[in-house]
């Protein structure tokens, strides 16, 4: 046994050591997960097993995100679980969801879903909404549609294994896509948790990173509603390439920034 406050200084100085940021935080989620507690229950205890967390700490030393770590991830004040089959949900994202609250669609399709995040929660929002979304993994689309019943959506959401929009046949009033957008040269130069453990399809995104892009924006016309909106999310400096593809297809497009200010969701309307 070791006391709680050693123990925290202890897991804090290994992870330093491995390069994590904001250390003594992820200490305290950590030692807390490994205890099966919270925030407050780790205050009350005065000494905790060594044991108990030691796997953890090791599998953060070697940079795995501590969303997987822990299992799971909050976007949108909603909890879903996480995988290495998806990738995790980010803040950044969160603009995608705020740029379509003074819409009012009923139909939503969701491309390249991963957890379902954005999907769920923009049907969170409009509870006379249903979605669909698809991913090319079979075991990010299962987890999706997990992700629904635990949060009471399964009766408006669906979720199947497929190529972007090939197997769609309907309309949609709201088209959502956080596509893969990091040029592949680029990958192995991103963070260790990043590269080494996020799946490499919901990552890469061609040579310049626009090629998801372009096929997403090639099927808009088909898959969208007369009046319908998409919103995409964007790379870092990919608004305008984006802008000109979507120009190319018919389009029109205005961008919402982030709270880094970093021009981040593509908003898309069919040109009048």
């Amino acid at each position: 046994m070791i006391a709680t406050n050693a123990a925290l200084g202890l897991i804090t100085a290994r992870l330093q050591a491995a390069g994590v940021e904001d250390a003594r935080r992820e200490a305290r989620i950590i030692l807390a997960a490994a205890l099966n507690t919270d925030a407050a229950g780790l205050l009350a205890r005065d000494e905790v097993d060594e044991t108990a967390f030691e796997p953890l700490v090791r599998r953060r030393e070697a940079r795995e995100p501590l969303a997987y770590i822990l299992g799971r991830r909050e976007f949108w004040g909603l909890m879903f679980e996480v995988s290495p089959a998806t990738l995790i949900p980010r803040p950044d994202s969160e603009t995608l969801v705020e740029a379509v609250l003074g819409l009012n669609p009923k139909r939503i399709l969701d491309l390249g879903t991963g957890t379902g995040c954005l999907l769920l929660a923009v049907l969170s929002e409009f509870p006379q909404a249903y979605g669909v979304g698809v991913d090319i993994s079979p075991a990010a689309a299962a987890l999706a549609a997990k992700n629904a019943a635990a949060l009471g959506l399964a009766k408006r959401a669906a979720f199947f294994a497929g190529n972007w929009a090939e197997a769609i046949a309907g309309q949609f009033d709201l088209v959502l896509s956080n596509p893969p957008y990091i040029p592949g040269p680029e990958i192995a130069e991103l963070m260790p948790e990043v590269a080494g453990y996020e799946p490499r399809t919901a990552l890469e995104g061609g040579a310049d990173g626009l090629e998801a892009y372009r096929r997403i924006i090639a099927a808009l016309p088909r898959i969208l509603t007369e009046n319908g909106t998409a919103v995409l999310e964007l790379g870092a400096g990919q608004a305008t390439s984006v802008e000109d593809i979507a120009r190319e297809a018919g389009f029109t497009c205005t961008m919402r920034r982030d709270l880094g200010d970093i021009e981040r969701a593509a908003v898309l309307v069919r040109c009048k």
